[in-house]
């Protein structure tokens, strides 16, 4: 990953501009601008848009149950359960019913806490009726980013008025926020799972799944009546187990999720990590998950003037559009409704909203009770203090940095070389081919533009732009002195214009220096929503170092060519660049002869023992491929001797 340079630093070179253009020419050429400001982001999503999984074009119900079907396997495997040990989802659920809390008129209130995997304890709220008799619904009530968490008055009120309807409503605690808002929690943090081939959205889809259980293990459950809503963070965990669970059989996302092709044109729902996991859109979009709610009723809430994201003018009709059609072919179109919000129509689950709720609960747990009403029955005065809604916790309870820490231990797998030289020749090319599949590695071609050589000083510079395989547009610039026999490629974690002095040493060791910005590097860093274009890139199958790596290799290729010479050395600089820098040695060794590694990344453990979230670091996290490899197994890899620390 390519560091932004810190606020601090800017403020100093806008007052000190002479100093570093007539101190430094070296860094003046590099800082010049090759690119348009918005051409890596315009690429990243001309590429990303066309790998976004149409809906199906189903005709009859058999058609579209056998799609279902598959997709719900797909993504339950692949995505929400890849690589999770048996221990996390075996069994019933761990849950220890605690202290009750002195109630109100009309129901009753109880602390819970249970496990949505061994060691991550959950804190909840149950709401009671007053009386219960016979099988009654259940309600999971979920909660977005609001640090408030369970006790958020507007998630209260919602539990509350259910209870007083009849309903055993959950009030569940969401990963980051409330109780569980500690820094090892933080959604980026579920990369450090998919780094060691766990699926690192598990614990979140695990906390659902897990609370639905403790739902229906109580008496009074009653299964054919299971609801779940939720706001933003809320209604993305709404679409999610509600699409994947059949258990649940009624849905109310709010103001939670858009298609993936409406996010690559409202940049403000591009989603954080839970959003948009590793590989999600090579089975699915959230188009085909809201088709997955059909034939339930299903009530699609989103607000007109949403100041967060997911406003209804952009994310409503492409997902109305998509899931209609499924809910006719079952014959049940009206239970497909949606409510746009216009007062406050800011981003809310407030009254209107959950009036619109309520009313879709009498219209399918209670159809045949006149007596029902959607108005919103007052109940501000019992608004619980986070006091006396906290729930006892382990000391220890685990976070994702934690479960990351216990996964990584046994990794990677042993895998020693034999010792017949045939066989190790062939379980190297089988470790290569691995290491290329899984960060995705590309054999990209190169066309290649340049503008006018410039000769200033006795140095001659030429900009190029390379065209990766039609698809990336590489910024790189040419600094030679005379006539040098050599090329070195230079590569930095912060952009190609902090390399003016490493520059100047290859320089007057007679080098032809070539200084490429590579994707998310200096120049090709996305304008716009900074990392959330990385977890775009990941959902499509791509991996962000495999695209680094490829662009490294192939200008590599180029340069062997190019300057009709020997093979390029690489010097890679920061630890978030020797990963690539590897992994194109490894897989491009005739263009690469030498590969120099200053400040050097030592293991892929370290981004999990510093609990390093995504967006610092977003070629760290390629899914699983700790499981195989670490630093030393990659550089095995590499011609012996090619490989230089400084």
């Amino acid at each position: 990953m390519c560091l932004r340079v810190c606020l601090i630093g800017c403020v100093v070179l806008l007052l000190q501009p002479a100093l570093t253009s007539a101190g430094d020419p070296i860094e003046t050429l590099l800082k010049e601008p090759i690119l348009d400001v918005n051409t890596t982001q315009g690429e990243t999503i001309r590429f990303v848009a066309p790998q976004v999984p149409p809906m199906p074009a189903c005709s009859t119900l058999a058609e579209w149950e056998a799609y279902a079907e598959q997709i719900r396997s797909d993504v339950l495997n692949n995505i929400m359960l890849r690589g999770v040990p048996d221990s996390w989802v075996e069994g019933p659920v761990n849950v220890e019913m605690l202290d009750a809390i002195p109630g109100e008129t009309g129901y009753r209130m109880q602390k819970l806490r249970y496990e949505a995997v061994p060691g991550f304890w959950v804190p909840a709220i149950l709401y009671l009726p007053e009386k219960l008799e016979g099988k009654v619904p259940v309600f999971m009530n979920v909660n977005g980013h609001d640090g408030k968490g369970k006790q958020a008055n507007y998630k209260q009120i919602r539990c509350i008025n259910q209870a007083k309807r009849g309903i055993i409503a959950l009030n569940v605690e969401w990963i980051r926020m409330g109780q569980l808002n500690v820094p090892g929690n933080g959604h980026g943090r579920l990369n450090q799972l998919d780094l060691c081939g766990i699926s690192g959205l598990a614990p979140f889809y695990l906390t659902m799944k897990r609370g639905l259980d403790v739902l229906l293990s109580l008496e009074n459950a009653d299964p054919s009546r299971v609801g779940v809503a939720g706001l933003s963070g809320g209604g993305w965990q709404t679409i999610i187990i509600s699409s994947l669970d059949t258990r649940v059989t009624m849905a109310n996302p709010v103001a939670g999720y858009s298609s993936l092709s409406t996010r690559l044109q409202t940049f403000a729902d591009l989603g954080d990590s839970e959003q948009t996991p590793s590989d999600f859109a090579l089975y699915a979009d959230y188009k085909q998950l809201t088709g997955l709610l059909a034939p339930r009723p299903a009530l699609l809430t989103y607000n007109a003037q949403d100041n967060c994201c997911f406003v209804s003018a952009t994310a409503l009709p492409p997902l109305l559009e998509a899931a209609q059609p499924i809910y006719k072919l079952y014959g049940t179109a009206d239970h497909l409704t949606s409510h746009v919000n216009a007062d406050p129509g800011t981003h809310n689950f407030l009254q209107e909203n959950r009036e619109a709720l309520y009313g879709l609960i009498g219209r399918s747990f209670f159809p045949n009770d006149s007596s029902f009403s959607d108005v919103e029955i007052p109940c501000g005065d019992d608004i619980k203090t986070p006091e006396e809604l906290h729930v006892p916790l382990p000391e220890n309870n685990a976070t994702l940095n934690s479960l990351a820490i216990d996964a990584m231990q046994a990794l990677p797998k042993p895998s020693a070389p034999p010792a017949d030289a045939d066989a190790q020749a062939k379980w190297q090319d089988e470790r290569r081919s691995l290491l290329r599949e899984l960060v995705r590695f590309h054999d990209y071609g190169v066309e290649s533009v340049s503008d006018d050589p410039v000769e200033q000083d006795g140095l001659r510079t030429v900009y190029w732009r390379l065209k990766c395989d039609d698809t990336w547009t590489v910024p790189v610039v040419e600094i030679s002195k005379g006539k040098p026999q050599e090329t070195t490629i230079l590569v930095s974690a912060d952009g190609r214009a902090s390399l003016s002095g490493a520059v100047e040493r290859e320089l007057t060791a007679g080098k032809r220096v070539l200084v490429p910005d590579l994707w998310y590097c200096g120049e090709c860093h996305p304008r716009d929503r900074d990392y959330l274009f990385a977890l775009i890139l990941q959902t499509i199958g791509e991996r962000p170092v495999g695209v680094q790596a490829s662009q490294l290799a192939a200008i590599a290729r180029w340069s062997r060519e190019q300057f009709r010479g020997t093979a390029v050395s690489v010097h890679s600089h920061g630890p978030y660049m020797t990963q690539l820098a590897l992994i194109a040695a490894v897989l491009e060794p005739k263009a690469i002869k030498s590969t120099y590694l200053f400040e050097a990344q030592e293991s892929l453990k370290q981004p999990i023992r510093e609990d390093v979230s995504f967006e610092k670091g977003v070629n760290q996290f390629t899914f699983g491929l700790l499981q195989h490899f670490d630093i030393p197994q990659i550089e095995a890899l590499a011609p012996e001797g090619s490989i230089v620390r400084h």
